[in-house]
């Protein structure tokens, strides 16, 4: 993390026209530690400072515009970035873009945040991975949009990590009904399981041919001082995750 702008920078080899961030809850216009730097207008922030937090964000990484800023549904859909930014949000939990200077983003609180390139910095996508979408398939759909999946590099964002994502059997039971190989991602405690979200996403991303895969080191629910989480609170704010195509 930059000392100077608080916001995570991921450790992958992209190419240079490639820019991704991660923004974290340590700077913010809001008055309030619930919603540090919250970047959602849909979880009880008062919305002038979200347009504030918006406002430092583009201001802070020289933005070449707003991000377009998604409904997310924990669903499987991707969209393309058209450029205009529309007054209502789409509802999509992944977006792609091949043009230059078109933000995309997703918001998270626990869920993984998984940002996307090719090798050779023409094509970036980010998605919104809660246990729901990645089971269901987003992250496929996502690299489906590129038609070289080998040459498709990911990062993986800050989510909660193994050790605080508690989940039950059907939780367990749907991944191993796509995968018999997840069932390493999940450790028995009690009558419960602990699910590894960054081992899940690893294995479903191998399996369709990206083998570049960085990241997934952080725990939003224990690294409360710097995400927002969910889990933890439940009245929290949203951290992003962007990444976009600079001249």
């Amino acid at each position: 993390m930059t000392s100077a702008t608080r916001y995570l920078i991921p450790n992958w080899p992209a190419p240079k026209q490639v820019k991704a961030y991660c923004t974290t809850r340590q700077h913010s216009a809001s008055s309030s530690k619930t919603y540090h730097f919250n970047l959602a207008q849909h979880v009880g922030d008062t919305p002038n400072k979200v347009e504030q937090n918006r406002q430092q964000l583009i201001q802070d990484l020289d933005l070449p515009q707003s991000p377009l800023w998604l409904n997310q549904v924990h669903g499987t859909q991707v969209i393309a970035h058209t450029h205009e930014i529309p007054k209502q949000p789409p509802t999509a939990d992944a977006l792609y873009s091949t043009h230059k200077h078109e933000v995309c983003a997703v918001m998270t609180a626990d869920c993984l945040p998984v940002l996307f390139c090719d090798q050779q910095g023409t094509w970036v996508a980010c998605a919104h991975a809660g246990w729901r979408g990645l089971c269901a398939g987003i992250l496929e759909q996502t690299v489906a949009q590129y038609p070289k999946p080998a040459q498709v590099m990911a990062y993986l964002g800050p989510a909660i990590s193994r050790r605080a994502f508690e989940v039950g059997h059907e939780v367990r039971d749907a991944f191993i009904a796509v995968n018999p190989n997840a069932a390493k991602a999940f450790t028995p405690s009690g009558d419960r399981f602990h699910a590894n979200l960054y081992a899940l996403a690893k294995q479903r991303l191998q399996a369709i041919g990206v083998t570049q895969v960085y990241g997934g080191q952080y725990c939003t629910y224990h690294d409360s001082n710097l995400f927002f989480s969910y889990r933890k609170q439940q009245i929290t704010g949203r951290q992003a995750s962007l990444i976009w195509l600079s001249t």
